[in-house]
C-alpha cells in the first residue's frame, strides 16, 4: 500500500524527487518554458524551502522520469508553482494525475484554496485548469518576460473528495 505521498495511478508512479531527478527536472523545463526556472530554484524547493514540495511522475514500467510538479502549502493556501510533462508525453493526461495528486496532498496539509498563475497565452494550461475547476480572478499585466506577457491568475477551493 501506497502513502499519499506516492501514487501509482495507471501508467505513472508519483512521488517526492530527490536530487538524482534534478538534471532531467531541468531538461523538461527547459524543453516547457520560455523563461524556465534554474537548477538553483529547484534546488530550494527540494532541500531549503519549507513551505515547497517537489514531485515527479515516473512511467511505471522502467521509471522513466516524464514529468513534475512543486507546489507550496501555506497555511490554508495551495499554491502551484511549476508543471511541465516531457514533451512526447503530453495530451495523455499525466499533467492532470500531477495537479490532482498535487491538490490533494495540498488539502491533505490542511489547504483549502488552490491558486495559480498562468501565461495568458498557454491555452492548454488554462483549459486544464479551468476543467479541474479553477476559475479566473484577475489577470496581472506584463508579469512574464520572454515575451512580456499578462498572467492570469486562477483560484478553486479544495475540499475533501473535490482535489
Amino acid at each position: 500500500m501506497m502513502t499519499v505521498n506516492a501514487l501509482r495511478a495507471g501508467e505513472l508512479l508519483i512521488e517526492r524527487a530527490t536530487e538524482q531527478d534534478l538534471d532531467r527536472i531541468v531538461r523538461i523545463e527547459l524543453d516547457s518554458f520560455s523563461k524556465p526556472w534554474t537548477r538553483k530554484m529547484f534546488e530550494v524547493e527540494l532541500s531549503q524551502n519549507p513551505f515547497g514540495h517537489l514531485y515527479v511522475a515516473r512511467q511505471a514500467q522502467g521509471g522513466e522520469l516524464i514529468g513534475y510538479v512543486c507546489f507550496w502549502v501555506v497555511f490554508e493556501e495551495f499554491r502551484l508553482m511549476t508543471l511541465a510533462v516531457e514533451p512526447s508525453a503530453r495530451r495523455r493526461g499525466f499533467g492532470r494525475t500531477l495537479l490532482r495528486h498535487a491538490m490533494e496532498l495540498g488539502r491533505t496539509q490542511g489547504a483549502t484554496r488552490a491558486l495559480l498563475e498562468v501565461r495568458a497565452s498557454n491555452e492548454t494550461a488554462r483549459k486544464l485548469y479551468e476543467q479541474e475547476g479553477f476559475q479566473q480572478v484577475a489577470v496581472r499585466a506584463r508579469y512574464y518576460v520572454n515575451p512580456v506577457e499578462d498572467a492570469v491568475l486562477m483560484e478553486r477551493e479544495l475540499s475533501a473528495g473535490t482535489a
